[in-house]
């Protein structure tokens, strides 16, 4: 009952952060932890923050629990979290704790863990009191002091496993799971639970049942979902984290691409269909396939009216191009396109297809009929009516300011104006793009010196890109990277985020070859290197 007091106190007196408080996805954290890196926030001092938080919240916890200053048992992993173990001791010693720390992996992963390891190793000779263990068997677990201790007068800290857990639990780590459990002393879990998935809050095997769990920057949504008695008391820990970091795309957000499957055969990783062009645009659809085979889409398809296709062929070999009788799209095309569409896993629609009264019926008949993810670029822009997509989430737009103005009908002096440091100036702009882009429930990327990305309440900004890609093209790249994206599984925001970025990278890096003088097929030459040296 004493306890039960301590802990509702001590919950009390953390309740100003937790009425606050905003949930995050673990692939959301591991974005923004990322990203601080490009902001020039290295991951070491967010270690170094994070373990001080922690040892922060353990000491005080220990003081509302404990009459008398008590060890503080450490378990750690291969990850991140383990790190965040090794800093937290260092700031517990000073505070005059005995710190032992059960490692349970010798093989840590985490470079910035592996810093923080060495740093505690170089105390030697010791003159604080720290102990560490590497418990290598089950008999090694089994025979720690915590395991064989009756005694209550543990701080427990819970740092084996993090957000990135995935498969079963290795059998040690379920044995020292299995002892953290049945220990009296108050038990601590550092972000997550190890054992909890941390998107979901469900447990397959075994979790650590702690007293508190500690999460950093923002509560990860398996905690928010799981019931309290198995994640005890919430805390958030503020370690520095800009907002700034959640919210520009960088190459933290490469981590939201899927991993290509080592036994993935042709068609496995992305097919999707380009609907464009006509006889005075061929260029178009023919360079938005070639920036979607360079984002590591498997099979390209391009319908357009004969005219057109004859070129989109002699542009590469790469494309597979179907010829549509006549000069333009038109309804009588319908039927085909849908048809080649249930084959494909996007559709990107648009792209020099000019503007016609034909074009316009058949682009509105697609939208309603075709049932996969869809992009909507440059003309078809101008044609597609909003009443027909507004409820379709695997939707993307990607227009300029005037074609944004012009697809959502607004009539005002609306500009894109995000460059600057005035916040609210910022907050106003972006307020404004979105009570409009709310319209629809697709994801909307607005194009300018600083893109917008928009879904919903949910926003990206993205920094990358220069002056000399106002030349033309650049935007059917962007158009085809991101039903590339799309067709291999993103969903349409993270797709819209990530093909505006890339696209902006290989912009720098044609722009670094050529200058101003680059045109859109150097540019799209560079995608797979920008996703290359992004996947690294």
């Amino acid at each position: 009952m004493c306890f039960l007091i301590i802990k509702i106190i001590y919950i009390i007196s953390r309740s100003y952060i937790l009425i606050k408080v905003i949930f995050l996805d673990p692939i959301d954290m591991m974005v923004t932890d990322y990203n601080c890196e490009y902001l020039g926030l290295s991951r070491l001092c967010l270690m170094e923050s994070a373990g001080k938080s922690l040892a922060e919240e353990v000491g005080k916890i220990a003081v509302y629990t404990f009459a008398k200053p008590v060890k503080v048992v450490i378990f750690t992993g291969s990850g991140g979290n383990g790190g965040d173990g090794f800093v937290a001791a260092r700031y517990l010693l000073n505070r005059g704790y005995d710190v032992d720390i059960y490692m349970l992996k010798e093989n840590i992963h985490s470079s910035e863990a592996k810093t923080n390891l060495e740093i505690l190793k170089n105390m030697k000779p010791r003159l604080s009191r720290l102990n560490i263990f590497n418990l290598k068997t089950l008999e090694d677990i089994e025979n720690c002091e915590v395991a064989k201790s009756q005694n209550s007068e543990f701080v427990i800290v819970d740092g084996i496993l993090g957000t990135g857990i995935k498969g079963n639990l290795q059998t040690n780590v379920k044995k020292a799971i299995e002892v953290i459990n049945e220990s009296k002393g108050v038990k601590i879990s550092v972000d997550v639970p190890s054992g909890m998935d941390p998107l979901t809050g469900e447990v397959d095997d075994v979790a650590v049942v702690p007293d508190y769990t500690i999460s950093f920057h923002k509560i990860k949504t398996g905690v928010r979902n799981a019931e309290e008695e198995v994640v005890g008391g919430l805390v958030t820990a503020d370690i520095g984290i800009p907002f700034e970091a959640e919210y520009f795309v960088n190459y933290g957000d490469f981590l939201r691409m899927n991993a290509r499957d080592l036994d993935s055969h042709k068609g496995n990783n992305g097919r999707l269909l380009i609907v464009g062009g006509s006889k005075d645009y061929s260029g178009a659809p023919a360079i938005a396939g070639m920036a979607a085979i360079g984002a590591g889409a498997d099979l390209v398809y391009v319908m357009a009216p004969e005219s057109a296709a004859k070129a989109i062929k002699s542009t590469s070999p790469d494309l597979i191009v179907k010829s549509l009788e006549g000069d333009e799209l038109s309804l009588e095309h319908s039927q085909q396109i849908i048809e080649l569409s249930e084959d494909v896993d996007a559709v990107l629609i648009g792209p020099g297809a000019g503007i016609s009264d034909n074009t316009l019926k058949l682009f509105n008949v697609l939208v309603s009929k075709i049932k996969k993810p869809i992009v909507l670029d440059a003309d078809a822009l101008k044609q597609v009516e909003m009443t027909l997509i507004k409820n379709r989430q695997d939707i993307i737009l990607t227009p300029h300011i005037f074609e944004f103005k012009s697809f959502f009908k607004v009539n005002n002096d609306l500009k894109l104006d995000i460059d600057s440091y005035d916040f609210k100036k910022v907050d106003e702009n972006i307020t404004q793009f979105q009570q409009i882009s709310r319209q629809i429930k697709g994801s909307v990327i607005v194009k300018g010196k600083y893109d917008l990305i928009l879904s919903g309440t949910k926003f990206k900004i993205n920094k990358s890109g220069n002056p000399g890609m106002t030349v033309g093209g650049t935007g059917d790249a962007l158009s085809g990277i991101a039903t590339a994206l799309f067709a291999q599984g993103l969903n349409a925001f993270d797709s819209a985020c990530l093909a505006v970025f890339i696209n902006g990278l290989a912009g720098d890096m044609a722009f670094d070859e050529k200058g101003n003088g680059f045109s859109a097929s150097d540019l799209v030459s560079f995608i797979g290197n920008v996703i290359k040296n992004g996947l690294c």
